[in-house]
């Protein structure tokens, strides 16, 4: 669905995207990960055909977003990181105005009820509520019943449940076939949504592959902790091979070590008679992943 290849932006002396590339699967939802800064946006704002690449190749759909810009805004949804509308602007409003934009556009009235919006068809713009201006958006993104939505930066300023019921909508809107490119710093947003994901760090493509797959790169121990329900002597646990840290936190034994480390800690237990109680544990996360492959590229560019 989409090919990007050593595609390069600048800006003046600031060097945005460095030859970036990475292809997007029909069907997917496809992350594009990074911290504030790194070129998310500006790769993104490329491959929409809204900011020309300096050198490199793009196709979306088999067309150039430079030499193809008007085909492609016919088939490919946006949603931008600041979208704001005019404040008295209504709901049903904005969605008949940008359905007049397309061709085949899709029913923007059954639009709006699918996101939930069909009681605010006659409220302004400047009433709707953070996650309501959010849906809006997703909705103008989906009004011209695109093959493609690139959605950048999708829940940012929402709070926790917001941001919940947003990721709910972008699953059903790809179960209607619709591939999507997801644009975010949040991690868990990308561990929630994306089959697959680039990350990105100041300005190039560190490495593409799924979540979990990320999250298994990571060469972070496992951290167990536990009320044990009677006394353990430390040293048993210490001298544990799969174990390299014990430590106290009240009365939680913290116990840090590799992947074996919880089999090795529950069999000893279970043979002294001890329960764990409230047990939790840590294995290594996409943002764990995220923080080992972005310190490691730094190393790897001084």
């Amino acid at each position: 669905m989409i090919e990007v290849r050593n595609l390069h932006k600048r800006y003046g002396d600031t060097v945005a995207v460095d030859d970036v590339s990475f292809a997007v699967q029909e069907g997917e939802i496809f992350g594009i990960l990074g911290p504030n800064g790194a070129g998310k946006t500006t790769t993104v704002e490329c491959i929409e055909g809204l900011r020309n690449r300096d050198r490199g190749e793009i196709s979306v759909l088999g067309l150039d977003p430079q030499r193809d810009r008007a085909e492609l805004t016919q088939r490919v949804g946006v949603q931008l990181q600041d979208s704001q509308l005019p404040d008295r602007l209504r709901v049903a409003e904005a969605l008949e105005l940008y359905s007049s934009f397309y061709r085949d556009p899709t029913d923007w009235r059954a639009l709006m009820d699918t996101l939930g919006l069909a009681d605010k068809a006659d409220t302004r713009f400047g009433k709707l509520s953070g996650g309501q201006k959010q849906r809006l958006s997703i909705a103008l993104a989906l009004v011209g019943g695109p093959r493609v939505a690139v959605l950048d930066e999708l829940t940012t300023g929402l709070d926790p449940q917001a941001r919940r019921d947003t990721w709910a909508l972008i699953e059903d809107v790809r179960s209607r076939g619709v591939t999507i490119v997801l644009v975010t710093h949040f991690m868990e947003e990308a561990e929630r949504l994306c089959d697959r994901l680039a990350l990105i760090d100041a300005g190039r493509v560190v490495t593409v592959d799924s979540p979990a797959a990320l999250a298994e790169r990571a060469q972070v121990q496992q951290r167990i902790q536990f009320r044990p329900s009677a006394p353990v002597d430390d040293r048993l646990l210490a001298d544990l091979p799969d174990v390299t840290e014990v430590t106290h936190r009240g009365d939680l034994v913290l116990i840090t070590g590799n992947s074996n480390a919880l089999g090795a800690v529950t069999s000893l237990l279970a043979r002294r008679g001890v329960v764990a109680q409230q047990l939790r544990v840590e294995q290594a996360s996409l943002e764990d992943a995220f923080v080992e492959l972005t310190a490691k590229h730094s190393d790897s560019k001084n």
